[in-house]
């Protein structure tokens, strides 16, 4: 994702499942959501069950201890994008024992793999999951917490999950166990996607998602459906979150460059002073949001960096912004990037000045939820954790490449609560965060989640 209790139970997470320990269906507090789904539940009659889930269910569960070693291992172990060579390695040979026709190295260190079920001919699902952790210091008192290092932006700098892929790794790694385990009974096709750079690519490489689509990722046929969760810490442990339509924002990055003219800071009208341009371009940048773009589309457009001089008493030759765009709407993506270019253009030409607008080309599409596959598959998540823990969640303005899978097949990408249950989670540590924090029992419904999905959509639950 782009951006964006007692202390023996969390510091000495024994052998004991955390399955095993705590009550996994316990009621949540409604307050406990607030800032995340705001406590309202999507009001979904949870699917009858039948005997195919009851047995995805104690195999899941009986997956449990796997699921938590390899979570703590891969935690333990970080890896930033296009780096994730242990943690594919892992996964490669871990779905490999399982008979899955695996192919490595796609988009660097991604990973795609097969499996057909043994029960006829069925839909074509896709289920995803991101391998890549962040730059980020560990903030969190863990046995298991990350000490690695490693090389980005030619710097060398500490690697933590701090977004929870580590997470999404395992319960996938969990996930394709299950399944083949239960490959007779299963119809149609399984496509697994463990895709690497989700957070970005270093700089002058490319990755991700779209990189794998670009390397045949669906080169065996595109999937009629494709399904992904990510864990949030805004919601608490044993509850799903789901957004139907645009659920998470489009991102662009921009870069601005000023060029003035340099001159001693005694006499500025010898120049062209690309500071001041620079600040009126950031001013009348804030107008487009707020006079030019229909308030009911939201959108967000943030100058991050200003760069420019080195001494207190010259008028530099330049000044250099960089920011983010963030939107739920390709037309207004498309507006906003033009308006960004003319806006700033305009200003610094006024000024004498010139200004040269350039957007990264690695931007995120909006990930849009097909409405009429939620509507199909939320009562399958129901059902998982019932109607109560089933959450309405807000748009997000964080991105997510999962965008590029949806748009070529319907997509479905859904929350999975690792918050802690017995607080307000207003100001629990969020994603990227390093202070990070993962209540492991939130994993299970995710595991779940994503079985029943297949089971349902497949029709091999019959």
């Amino acid at each position: 994702m782009r951006l964006f209790p007692p202390a023996a139970a969390r510091q000495g997470l024994s052998a004991q499942p955390v399955f095993a320990r705590r009550g996994l269906f316990g009621a949540a507090c409604a307050c406990a959501v607030l800032g995340f789904g705001a406590g309202r539940a999507l009001a979904i009659t949870p699917a009858a069950a039948k005997p195919l889930h009851a047995k995805l269910d104690a195999a899941a569960q009986a997956v449990g201890p796997k699921l938590l070693a390899w979570r703590r291992d891969i935690h333990q172990h970080p890896e930033l994008g296009n780096q994730e060579t242990r943690t594919a390695g892992l996964v490669a040979a871990h779905l490999r024992a399982l008979g899955y026709e695996v192919r490595e190295r796609v988009a660097v260190t991604g990973l795609v793999a097969r499996l057909q079920g043994g029960a006829g001919p069925g839909p074509h699902v896709a289920l995803r999951a991101d391998m890549d952790a962040l730059p980020v210091a560990e903030e969190v008192d863990l046995p298991f917490r990350s000490q690695a290092r490693a090389r980005w932006e030619g710097a060398e700098v500490p690697v933590m999950h701090a977004c929870g892929h580590d997470c999404h790794t395992a319960i996938l790694m969990a996930a394709a166990e299950v399944l083949a385990a239960n490959k007779a009974q299963l119809k149609g096709q399984v496509t697994l996607l463990f895709q690497p750079a989700e957070e970005g690519a270093p700089t002058g490489e490319t990755g991700g998602a779209r990189r794998m689509l670009a390397e045949g990722a669906f080169s065996h046929g595109k999937p009629d459906a494709v399904f992904g969760l990510h864990v949030v810490s805004g919601l608490p442990a044993g509850m799903l979150g789901f957004c139907p339509g645009p659920a998470h924002a489009s991102s662009d990055t921009f870069r601005i460059v000023v060029h003035g003219r340099q001159t001693h800071g005694a006499r500025p009208w010898a120049g062209v002073d690309p500071i001041v341009i620079g600040a009126q371009v950031v001013s009348a940048l804030q107008t487009i949001q707020s006079r030019q773009v229909d308030v009911d589309q939201p959108s967000v457009l943030t100058v991050g960096t200003f760069h420019s001089g080195a001494r207190h008493n010259i008028v530099p030759e330049q000044a250099v912004m960089t920011g983010t765009l963030r939107t739920y709407d390709e037309a207004r993506r498309d507006y906003m990037q033009r308006r960004v270019k003319e806006v700033a253009e305009g200003v610094a030409s006024g000024m004498d000045g010139r200004a040269e607008v350039t957007w990264a080309p690695n931007g995120y599409p909006t990930t849009v939820n097909d409405r009429v596959l939620g509507d199909r598959m939320l009562p399958s998540l129901a059902r998982v954790v019932g109607e109560a823990n089933l959450r309405m969640a807000p748009r997000s303005t964080a991105s997510e490449d999962f965008s590029y899978f949806a748009q070529q097949a319907p997509g479905m990408f859904f929350w999975v609560g690792v918050g802690p249950r017995d607080q307000n989670l207003r100001d629990n540590p969020t994603n990227h965060s390093p202070r990070f924090r993962v209540e492991e029992d939130g994993l299970l419904p995710g595991l779940r989640g994503l079985l029943h999905l297949v089971a349902d959509y497949t029709g091999s639950a019959v």
